[in-house]
């Protein structure tokens, strides 16, 4: 595995800890922690210190069916899985192939034009979560954003305005941010995008297909 150059941040690995995050970007987290050792150790810590505040917490009166009414949300929660590590020889890690129903061969892809492949995995009022597929060498459309984009590579490499993403590493991007990914030669980019909100394209064509791609 390639050195992971590109993480997430504390305010995101924090969030995670906390279960605040959307379901799309909680997807991405939990695949880059499966790849990346340094960002699996700081959200133990936070996950120690969430632990240590519980504790510490003063107690508070509750009303009288407060045990069953907790007991029945914990029930009809989907079972918590920690992330588990990156499976070798696969381009997607375990999370993710858990999320997916496989491995790459199990994504159903759809063309959004110019080579590029995409394949849309949960979308729901807050968020959206998709894998994108970009052959070598081809450019994306320049863009900035209205929300956040959270992009985390899992095979290939692209280049942008600001540095180089390759397996492993993530990007995360905010209203502030342009730019125009493209695929390195040699090899598609596949990447685990997740927004909370529409692109925003700055050419014309990009922009009349937005609503049909779900970008």
């Amino acid at each position: 595995m390639n050195e992971i150059k590109h993480h997430l941040t504390d305010e995101v690995l924090m969030a995670y800890s906390a279960g605040s995050l959307p379901e799309a970007f909680e997807l991405v987290v939990a695949t880059h922690v499966s790849m990346c050792d340094d960002c699996r150790a700081r959200l133990d810590a936070f996950d120690a210190i969430g632990g240590a505040v519980i504790e510490d917490a003063e107690t508070v009166a509750l009303w009288e069916n407060s045990l069953e009414a907790t007991l029945a949300l914990i029930d009809a929660a989907p079972e918590f899985e920690a992330p588990r590590r990156a499976t070798n020889g696969s381009a997607f890690p375990a999370p993710l192939q858990d999320y997916v129903g496989g491995d790459l061969p199990a994504v159903k892809w759809r063309s959004v034009g110019g080579g590029v492949r995409q394949a849309v995995l949960s979308r729901s009022k807050k968020s959206s979560v998709r894998l994108i597929r970009i052959p070598g060498g081809v450019r994306m459309p320049d863009h900035g954003h209205r929300g956040m984009e959270m992009t985390l590579v899992l095979k290939g490499a692209f280049r942008d305005e600001h540095d180089r993403f390759g397996r492993g590493d993530v990007e995360i991007a905010n209203e502030d941010m342009h730019h125009t990914p493209i695929a390195e030669e040699g090899e598609d980019c596949i990447c685990l995008a997740a927004t909370d909100a529409p692109l925003r394209f700055n050419a014309f064509i990009p922009r009349i297909a937005q609503p049909f791609l779900r970008i």
